[in-house]
């Protein structure tokens, strides 16, 4: 494999998101996709941001204040 360099943004590894780790993943420009060096996830853009987005439900009421626990 060619030697990998950072895609336009960076993109968290949605697998190693669920499991708590931050990991950037790296593009692949010959084949148009991303990928993490710590597990085996690869994916589009697309992909990538679309579980991106469902991670984030863990982290929704993270800066909310909670005192009442009906």
């Amino acid at each position: 494999m060619p030697q990998a360099g950072k895609g336009r943004l960076n993109y968290r590894c949605p697998s190693c998101f669920m499991r708590d780790l931050d990991i950037d993943m790296f593009y692949d420009r010959e084949k148009d996709e991303y990928y993490c060096i710590r597990c085996q996830f690869t994916g589009k853009e697309e992909d990538v941001l679309r579980l991106n987005e469902m991670c984030r439900f863990r982290y929704k009421s993270m800066m909310k204040r909670i005192t009442e626990f009906d």
